[in-house]
């Protein structure tokens, strides 16, 4: 954080650099939660970006997620609970962050009749563009998945 100095006003931007991309991380996991499809495409930069969610695929561009969510996700069929918790964000400078989130992620398939749990970390890049954070960069790890029939 070289760019930032120890000042009131320093500890002030560097505490709205954090609580943005709170906001702005919790925004996407619910906008992927209620299928805003153009939410999910505004959380991410328009341009060269990094998304990498290992079996799911890995994008070069946020059209490339859009594409996959509409065929995998984005249907009534499916009820999806993202739940991002333990945020670690370092501001690097005044436009630039890094972070890591744990996921805890429950879905349930009523076409498949199947019910899926899922842990994984996020380690997510991000840019302030026009005042406004965007991500950038996204790596998905998964650490755990069960998936079980659903019952009736």
């Amino acid at each position: 954080m070289t760019e930032f100095s120890n000042t009131l006003a320093d500890r002030l931007a560097r505490l709205e650099a954090i609580e943005a991309i709170k906001q702005l991380k919790a925004r996407y996991l619910s906008a992927c939660d209620r299928k805003q499809v153009e939410i999910i495409r505004d959380c991410f930069v328009d341009g060269p970006v990094l998304i990498d969610y290992g079996p799911i695929g890995r994008f070069e561009h946020r059209e490339g997620l859009i594409e996959i969510f509409n065929q995998l996700g984005n249907h009534d069929y499916i009820i999806d609970m993202h739940h991002g918790q333990n945020p670690q964000i370092d501001i690097l400078s005044s436009t630039q962050a890094r972070a890591t989130w744990q996921l805890y992620f429950h879905q349930i398939n009523r076409q498949e009749k199947l019910v899926t749990q899922l842990g994984a970390f996020y380690d997510d890049d991000y840019v302030r563009i026009d005042g406004k954070w965007r991500i950038s960069t996204t790596i998905c790890t998964v650490t755990s998945q069960l998936v079980t029939p659903l019952s009736e």
